[in-house]
């Protein structure tokens, strides 16, 4: 049933309101009371539509619903206060009660979670008050919308809670959506009208009801992240930074006997493969697919990678398994499949599906509990240009001579480089020139702003267009960045927004029954990034030297010289070619057109055209990707199966 296959919790208020919602979402079958199961671990294949997990308020009224396909629910209660943490692996009884007591406040709290290792949900209970949050690098979000008869409920999936609250879509959030990404703060733009999502590194708190009242004050939103200073040198830095990837591997995959690495060449896969290897499981399955390109190079360095490891014969055993290029689909195969997941929101990475499905599929038939890949390592360690502009400010003598090797790599002019080092425009005058109806900016044009600007689509209507423009312009009045210094706010903003593309790969995962995990994306591995001196972490003469110094001792020294990175340009425009009729079919009774947001005739050219220039100079991914997911919402729990809320009175 499309929209019941990715997990999801809910949380809810204490009154007879919030108990009856949680009678609509889908049956209760394992449910604990906070009294008689102080520690709580969902099983990894409660994948019924029915299996779901109750945690109660004090007074026996839901106040946490779960639904966890692959991840792990663990909880606490001390007296009325009480801990939930919803992640990767079970969080033993000892360790939740060293967060919890003597915590006398969210910011008592906070500072142990610190220590936590892992991509975890948070869900407490302090003195009466009801606080949530996710994760800074923005994989684990948190959205809130008000019940007519309940108040605020909050849950980590916004279809949810439209369905409970009968949220209609947003028109002007997802003609947004049909750009290639969505900068800070557009990305918090929800699908839904009155869905609202909480900032990556804000929380939401929700007050408790006072004494003889129906319902409690709305939400508020805290600040509880904050990026650490870029103090650290290189060989710091990289101690820490190896220090969380390791935590994080382990916290996913730790004590797992078969797990599987997706093995691409590259130095982020082959840094986790290697990084999961020293867990110890039994057996580490590797899988590779080949590139028809004849010029990668990846598929060679990831046989480097598997030879290296065999020399260590006190490893586990690998079974490293290569796809071969013609079986791997081409991107837009199989749109249909689509609707199997329900995202948050359209993902530009969904025309590539069918190759995840199928590499996901292979990890699965090995007999893997875990599947690790690299997603996350090339906006955390490849970095920026923006970040000179940081460096400039307190070095500039240093930020020329990087920008100098970098500029000459890229073709850069050098008038028209200075002139972008040297503008000084606010984040909000940026934002509201972010998008232009003009073509799309050359390669040669200096990349130093608060971001990258984007042009509109010839095939967008000017209905679509009005949309966009004025979804900028608004945002553009209120617009705060994420730091204030324009590198670091361009650094965290590409990381949150790889997260959220990320999302669609775990939920291909849960489909098939396959836990998938992006260890790089844990707040311990960004802070540890970011903790690092600018001139030291990035360098226009050096690959990712962060992450290499990181994982030498562990990846053999003769794989982190790897300079080169392959891309995959080449797959997407012949799969135009070779899906063409597929992508016909699409735009034939296309959705986007019924909101008058395409022009679906302009589309069905364009497809009997797969090499038109307009498709050369405009990716049409995020469009497709609009597409397939607003077919997939409005079919969306076309029946709920519904339970009794009188059942969950003894919880």
């Amino acid at each position: 049933m499309p929209g019941l296959l990715r997990d999801y919790f809910v949380v809810l208020p204490d009154s007879v309101a919030g108990h009856a919602v949680a009678g609509q979402l889908p049956a209760s079958e394992a449910t604990a009371s906070e009294a008689t199961a102080p520690v709580v671990t969902a099983p990894l294949a409660a994948a019924a539509v029915g299996d779901a997990l109750t945690v109660a308020h004090p007074s026996g009224r839901p106040w946490v619903v779960a639904r966890p396909l692959v991840r792990k629910v663990s909880h606490l209660r001390r007296g009325d206060d009480a801990l939930v943490l919803i992640g990767p692996d079970r969080v033993p009884e000892a360790v939740l009660a060293g967060l919890l007591e003597g915590a006398r406040d969210r910011a008592a709290l906070e500072r142990r979670l610190a220590r936590l290792p892992g991509l975890h949900h948070v869900i407490a209970r302090l003195s009466g008050e009801t606080w949530i949050r996710g994760t800074a690098s923005g994989l684990r979000r948190i959205y809130h919308a008000r019940h007519p008869e309940a108040g605020t409920i909050a849950s980590d999936r916004p279809a949810v809670l439209a369905r409970l609250t009968g949220a209609p879509l947003d028109e002007g959030a997802l003609a947004l959506r049909m750009l290639d990404f969505l900068p800070h703060p557009l990305s918090r733009r929800v699908l839904w009208q009155g869905v609202h999502e909480t900032g990556a590194g804000y929380g939401l708190a929700l007050p408790a009801a006072a004494p003889g009242t129906a319902a409690a004050s709305g939400p508020r939103e805290y600040r509880w992240w904050e990026p650490p200073r870029p103090e650290l040198s290189l060989a710091e830095g990289a101690r820490r930074l190896g220090d969380a990837v390791a935590a994080s591997v382990r916290a996913h995959v730790g004590g797992l006997d078969r797990i599987s690495c997706e093995l691409s060449g590259g130095t982020d896969s082959t840094a986790l493969t290697f990084a999961a290897r020293a867990t110890g499981p039994a057996t580490l399955s590797l899988l590779t697919v080949a590139a028809r390109d004849r010029y990668s190079e990846d598929e060679t360095w990831a046989r480097r990678a598997v030879e290296a490891a065999h020399r260590d014969t006190g490893a586990p055993a690998l079974d490293h398994r290569v796809i071969p290029a013609g079986q791997a689909p081409y991107f837009y195969a199989d749109l249909a499949s689509t609707a199997a997941e329900l995202n948050d929101e359209p993902l530009p990475v969904a025309p590539g599906r069918a190759r995840a499905h199928l590499l996901l599929s292979r990890a699965r038939a090995t007999g893997s509990r875990y599947h690790l890949t690299g997603y996350g390592g090339d906006e955390l360690f490849l970095g920026l240009p923006h970040a000179y502009q940081d460096l400039f400010h307190g070095n500039p003598l240093t930020a020329w001579n990087h920008l100098s090797g970098l500029r000459h790599q890229l073709g850069w002019p050098l008038l028209p480089t200075l002139k972008a080092l040297l503008n000084r425009s606010t984040f909000p005058r940026w934002i509201a020139g972010a998008v232009t109806a003009a073509p799309q900016p050359v390669t040669r044009t200096p990349l130093l702003s608060w971001g990258v600007r984007q042009s509109l689509r010839p095939w967008f209507t000017d209905h679509a267009d009005a949309l966009i423009t004025e979804e900028f312009r608004a945002a553009a009045e209120r617009a705060e960045p994420i730091d204030p210094w324009r590198g670091r706010h361009v650094d965290i903003d590409a990381v949150r927004m790889g997260a959220r593309h990320f999302q669609a790969m775990e939920d291909i995962g849960m489909t098939i029954g396959l836990p998938v995990a992006a260890p790089f994306y844990d707040d311990r591995v960004l802070e540890a990034t970011l903790a690092v001196r600018l001139e030291e972490r990035i360098s226009p003469w050096r690959y990712k030297p962060l992450l290499v110094e990181a994982m030498r001792g562990v990846v053999p020294d003769e794989l982190l010289a790897r300079t080169t990175k392959d891309h995959m340009s080449s797959d997407e425009h012949q799969g135009l070619r070779e899906h063409a009729s597929e992508l016909a079919g699409l735009w034939t009774g296309s959705r986007l057109a019924e909101h008058g947001l395409v022009d679906a005739r302009q589309l069905l050219r364009l497809a009997a055209e797969p090499f038109s220039p307009v498709l050369v100079e405009h990716s049409i991914s995020s469009t497709v990707a609009g597409e397939t997911w607003l077919r997939t919402a409005e079919n969306a729990w076309p029946t709920l199966h519904s339970t009794d809320p009188a059942s969950e009175a003894s919880l």
